[in-house]
């Protein structure tokens, strides 16, 4: 049906949809006048928004509004009435055909929708036109500010271009000249490291020679002094004759030997002179193998006084100055107590070791094989007692040969450990092995 004809009542109607702003008009409309009519007054589907707010009748009930006043004609009249009384001046201009020009398009053709006067059609579609006119001048501007806006951000992404490329050729500029001086100092480098290389081929060539006449030298004390100990051996034979002579009473040879004496007692403290010999001041005792005191170490505490298995021989061990205790520690839980999860075997080592620390204050290092983990250990080592695992590829038995061969000569070490390799490997680097149940044995002491 063309706008403007009648339907097969006799009655004006519309052959497209609503405008859109026009729809949300005559919503804002019917709402506003909502609140004006009885419950009764209402159609059923609409009753239940009675109590709402105009603004929330619109959100929730515009389609159920809309819909009734297009098929409810005595709703609509009660609504037309409403807006009779609040709209007086625009409403009897709308049905007395001729709206104000300077009237809203959109409010006259809302208006002209619910009071249906002759020729609502007509104001109606002109509303929808006038409103797609202005939004489509509406769209023309936004369309026009966006492009000046693009105009603008492409003017100043130029700019900062054309800067960023500036700034990149100054850098470049600073990095080639850099990169000059690095050269040059590379050159004086490498004329410094020639040069050097010269004068150290120069000092071994000195050295080499003060090497060959020490030698020499040596050599020559070495010629003086089998000389000087063949005058000696010569000396102490015509003594021992001289001996020989006074025991048989001759005193003129005894004359003679005691000149003879002298003159060799004279020759040696000469030689003496002549070479600077020092003192002696090792004497014979000094070769016989000993432990003297404050000189002990783990490999002296006596074996036959304690058993290998005494708790004993342990507090022993770590009354030494300075000792320190490396445990094996799976070897050593797996010994004790192999039932239980390894977590809780850790933490039952670790807890007796605190104590033990507390107890003797030797420092403690228990070492565990982290081949063992399938994730990493969230654990708080205890006081006293350093906690280690061994990395991936390395094994706990050689995280602990690593950890003797750091201590300086010397030093008491003591490995807890029953593994053969372990406890030979260590006792050759000067560690102190002992079984892992003489460890056990003590910690069920504390």
């Amino acid at each position: 049906m063309a706008a403007g004809d009648v339907d097969s009542g006799g009655t004006e109607a519309l052959d497209r949809p609503l405008p859109e702003g026009v729809r949300r008009r005559v919503v804002a409309l019917v709402a506003d006048a909502f609140g004006g009519l009885t419950v009764t007054e209402l159609p059923p589907q609409l009753r239940q928004y009675a109590r709402f707010t105009p603004t929330r009748r619109a959100k929730f009930a515009g389609n159920a509004m809309a819909a009734a006043v297009e098929t409810e004609p005595l709703f609509r009249q009660r609504i037309g009435a409403r807006l009779r009384e609040t709209h007086t001046e625009l409403a009897e201009a709308i049905e007395g055909g001729s709206p104000p020009a300077a009237a809203d398009p959109v409010d006259v053709a809302a208006l002209a929708f619910v009071l249906r006067p002759a020729g609502w059609v007509k104001l109606v579609e002109a509303a929808g036109e006038e409103a797609q006119r202005a939004d489509a001048e509406r769209a023309g501007e936004e369309a026009e500010r966006e492009l000046r806006r693009l105009r603008e951000e492409l003017t100043q992404a130029r700019a900062a271009a054309r800067t960023e490329a500036e700034r990149t050729r100054a850098e470049l500029e600073a990095a080639r000249k850099e990169a000059d001086g690095l050269h040059r100092k590379l050159r004086s480098a490498l004329s410094d490291v020639k040069r050097g290389e010269a004068a150290l081929r120069k000092a071994e060539a000195e050295l080499e020679s003060v090497r060959s006449a020490a030698a020499a030298q040596a050599a020559t004390v070495d010629g003086e002094a089998r000389r000087l100990r063949s005058r000696l051996a010569e000396a102490e034979s015509a003594l021992e004759a001289s001996r020989r002579a006074a025991r048989e009473g001759r005193s003129v040879e005894d004359m003679r030997v005691r000149l003879l004496l002298d003159t060799v007692l004279d020759a040696a403290q000469g030689l003496r002179r002549e070479l600077a010999l020092p003192p002696a001041f090792s004497r014979p005792a000094d070769t016989v193998d000993a432990v003297e005191p404050g000189k002990m170490t783990p490999k002296d505490i006596a074996r036959r006084a304690l058993s290998e298995t005494d708790p004993a021989l342990l507090d022993q061990l770590l009354a030494l100055p300075q000792a320190h205790l490396v445990v094996d520690g799976y070897n050593v839980t797996k010994t004790g107590y192999p039932t239980m999860p390894l977590e809780k075997q850790r933490l039952r080592l670790l807890g007796g070791l605190a104590v033990l620390a507390a107890q003797t204050g030797a420092e403690m290092t228990c070492v565990f094989d982290g081949a063992e983990l399938a994730a990493p250990v969230l654990l708080a080592p205890p006081r006293g007692v350093r906690v280690l695992f061994s990395k991936p590829g390395v094994t706990a038995d050689e995280l602990i040969r690593q950890l003797v061969r750091a201590e300086p000569p010397g030093r008491p070490v003591v490995v807890v450990s029953t593994d053969r390799e372990v406890a030979d490997g260590v006792a050759k680097v000067g560690a102190r092995p002992v079984a892992s149940a003489l460890l056990l044995r003590r910690l069920a002491r504390t």
